[in-house]
Formats: C-alpha cells, sequence, structure tokens
C-alpha cells in the first residue's frame, strides 16, 4: 500500500500513474477536492481509497491511520508563491508535514516529500547549504522552516526520509493550478487565445524574457521519486532539477515551434511581485548524484514537445 498525499494534484497524480504502471494499485489517495475539477488528473487510475486530507490528518494524529504501508509519498500542500495568509500556509505546509512524519517515524513508514527551490530566494548558488537559503515569500519560508525541522531530526530516525527541492515543474496535468500553472501551460493557453506569448520585460539585470529557471519535466520528478522509496539509504534533502537553466524566452519559442506559429510580446513586471521574484535558478546537483541517482533529465525542448502532445491527446 502506496499513500499520495496531494494525490489528485499535478505532481501527486503523475506519481500515481506512474505507480499503477510498475504494477501497483494498492494506493491511498490523499487530497482536498473542493475543486471538483482535479478529479479529471486521476482518470483511468486505479486506487485503492480516497481519504479527504482533514479526515487523513485525523486519522494518523490518533494513530488510525492506514495499514500496510509501505511509503507515503507526500506531495500535499499550497503551492501558491501570492499566498500571504501566513497561518493558513503554515498550516498546510509545515503543521500537516510534521504529523506526516511523526506518523510515518512511529510506523517505521518511509517518507518522500516535497520541498521547493523557493527556500533559495534571490541567491545564485544552489546547493543544499544554509548560507545559499534566503526565502522571499512566506511559501518558501514554509519549505524552508520544515526541511530545518525535518534536519533537526535526521539522526533519530525510524526509517528513511528524502526531501526534494523542486525547482520548476512542468508538464500535463496542470489545468486546476491557475495562475500557479507552469509557463509551458500558460504559454501554449495564451498563444491558442491570442497568437501571443506574453513574457516579462527586463528587471533584476536581464534582458527581456531573459530571467532564468531551471525547468524539469514530470517525468524525471516523478523517477527521482520513486528511485528514493525504491532504494531505503536515500536520507536527506536533495535538489530536483535538471542542473541547468534557460530563459523564458527559450521556453517561449519552444511552446512557438511547437504551434508552427505566433509571437512574444513583453509585459512590464507587477509592482508586487518585483521584492518577491526568483529572477534566477539552476539546481546543483552534486548532493543527489553523489546518492546514486544517475539517469539524464529531459531537455527542455523536448520536455516541451511530451507536454503538449499530451495535452493535444488529451483535448482529442
Amino acid at each position: 500500500m502506496f499513500v499520495v498525499t496531494g494525490g489528485a494534484g499535478f505532481i501527486g497524480s503523475h506519481l500515481v500513474k506512474a505507480l499503477n504502471e510498475a504494477g501497483e494499485s494498492e494506493i491511498i489517495v490523499v487530497d482536498d477536492l473542493t475543486d471538483g475539477t482535479k478529479f479529471r488528473n486521476l482518470a483511468g487510475c486505479a486506487i485503492a481509497d480516497y481519504i479527504d486530507h482533514a479526515a487523513f490528518r485525523e486519522a494518523i494524529r490518533s494513530g488510525r491511520g492506514p495499514d500496510r504501508v509501505k511509503a507515503v509519498l507526500h506531495q500535499g500542500a499550497c503551492s501558491d508563491t501570492t499566498e500571504w495568509d501566513g497561518r493558513y500556509m503554515m498550516d498546510a505546509n509545515f503543521e500537516t508535514s510534521k504529523e506526516v512524519f511523526a506518523w510515518c517515524q512511529s510506523q517505521a513508514i518511509p517518507m518522500v516529500y516535497a520541498s521547493s527551490a523557493a527556500v533559495y530566494g534571490p541567491s545564485t548558488t544552489f546547493a543544499e547549504l544554509a548560507g545559499n537559503e534566503q526565502p522571499i515569500n512566506v511559501y518558501g519560508w514554509s519549505k524552508w522552516v520544515f526541511d530545518q525541522w525535518f534536519l533537526r531530526h535526521m539522526k533519530r530516525l525510524n526509517a528513511p526520509v528524502a526531501g526534494f527541492r523542486y525547482f520548476n515543474v512542468y508538464g500535463p496535468n496542470e489545468g486546476h493550478k491557475g495562475r500557479m500553472a507552469s509557463v509551458v501551460h500558460h504559454f501554449d493557453r495564451q498563444l491558442r487565445e491570442t497568437g501571443k506569448v506574453r513574457l516579462f520585460e527586463g528587471s533584476h539585470g536581464y534582458d527581456d524574457g531573459e530571467h532564468r529557471r531551471d525547468f524539469v519535466h514530470i517525468s524525471d520528478v516523478v523517477k527521482v521519486n520513486l528511485w528514493a522509496i525504491e532504494n531505503p539509504s536515500v536520507t536527506g534533502i536533495f535538489n530536483l532539477g535538471t542542473g541547468a537553466s534557460h530563459s523564458f524566452n527559450d521556453m517561449a519559442r519552444a511552446v512557438i515551434a511547437w504551434h508552427g506559429r505566433g509571437e512574444i510580446e513583453y509585459i512590464p513586471m507587477p509592482d508586487d511581485l518585483v521584492k518577491s521574484y526568483q529572477a534566477f535558478t539552476e539546481a546543483d546537483l552534486t548532493r543527489l548524484r553523489e546518492a546514486g541517482y544517475r539517469a539524464a533529465f529531459v531537455a527542455p525542448e523536448e520536455g516541451v514537445r511530451l507536454t503538449l502532445d499530451a495535452l493535444k491527446q488529451r483535448a482529442a
């Protein structure tokens, strides 16, 4: 039995599908389906049970969690980087993660959880070291606080725990995410609606559209998560990106090339975003490689093609 929190979301639903493809159908999905459209992400997937996230939290707090669990893939969180309700953010991302961690340790269940590259903020060095961590929004801080909390407990573990700092993940199953969907999702929609892709004008020392991020395809995120639960010696916090940054112009051009039409329009960055904007990210993969993960990562051009091909097939 596997538990996937946030299992109807973007990354969680891909993990459920990948487990199915590996022959696993004993899967408990934990999520909040207030937005019922998320069910589409699990269409065609085989699961053993669905538990509302509030009921799951109550169950594990009282020691009544599910039995025979092989591993927990904890993806559930508030991922809205523009959300400034700190009480809500800390409950969703910190308190919930502590509860899942405590239950997993009490039952000796391996746990893989989602952290974020947002912990690095404006840093230009992205190794998993304290001096590089400078969160600039409450989302990034909530992830950083749990990372630090976990590290304080690492020497007393009853089961392995791996936290992955996701960089800019993109792929299918993002339709429910609204403004928090990846740039590939937004560029595709913008181009289909207007024939133009909108990027931010230059700022933070970068020219128009030249802000750079480490864009990582969902297939790679899934592979690394499953690798971690298959290798119980993997414990700690690891970056999960490709190890190379690309500009937003690069991603926009890849979307335009796939469509065979379109142009780029540059717009001013909103004032309220400037102070909490990461203009550059690039994962340092040293720790992940040293832990034994050897697979190559999907290049952005190929990842864009895979994503848009999948969206086209789904629409058809």
